[in-house]
């Protein structure tokens, strides 16, 4: 039965498939954005901090170098933290911060479309880590393992 304020399902027998694949669904999300962090995260090592740096000087973000680092930090550490679910609330909230960057610093000249260097990808990234930042680990992962959050 929906709570007050909730729809009602067309179907109601897929309430208990909707229930039992809500905490899921919601751990399936932190996960691949953290493998994504992490996929992001690669070229920049392959890449070396140097020429990260260099393009952070590019787009204007100085000290470039403490730019550089700070984005391998994150993506790295926080992608493996998102994975987990370790510290999710302060990784996520700090990598949301970092898209938020990126998106007026580097994409939004270049308009909405990815496939233009635009900003629809950070933008997503953005969105998603900003509800992980305000939802937290969630059942499935250390922090609730532990019983303690950020």
């Amino acid at each position: 039965m929906a709570a007050k304020g909730e729809a009602k399902l067309l179907y109601p027998g897929l309430g208990d498939f909707y229930g039992t694949w809500r905490d899921i669904s919601y751990t399936l999300i932190r996960v691949v954005v953290g493998v994504i962090m992490i996929m992001h995260v690669w070229g920049k090592f392959k890449a070396g901090p140097a020429a990260v740096a260099a393009t952070m000087a590019k787009n204007g973000l100085e000290p470039s170098m403490a730019f550089a680092y700070a984005a391998m930090f994150l993506e790295s550490v926080g992608g493996v933290c998102l994975i987990v679910g370790l510290f999710t609330r302060f990784f996520a909230a700090a990598l949301a911060i970092e898209m938020l960057i990126a998106l007026f610093v580097v994409h939004w000249p270049k308009g909405f479309f990815v496939n233009q260097g635009g900003y629809e990808f950070v933008l997503l990234l953005g969105v998603a880590l900003f509800a992980i930042a305000i939802r937290g680990g969630g059942p499935y992962s250390v922090d609730n393992a532990i019983g303690k959050e950020l």
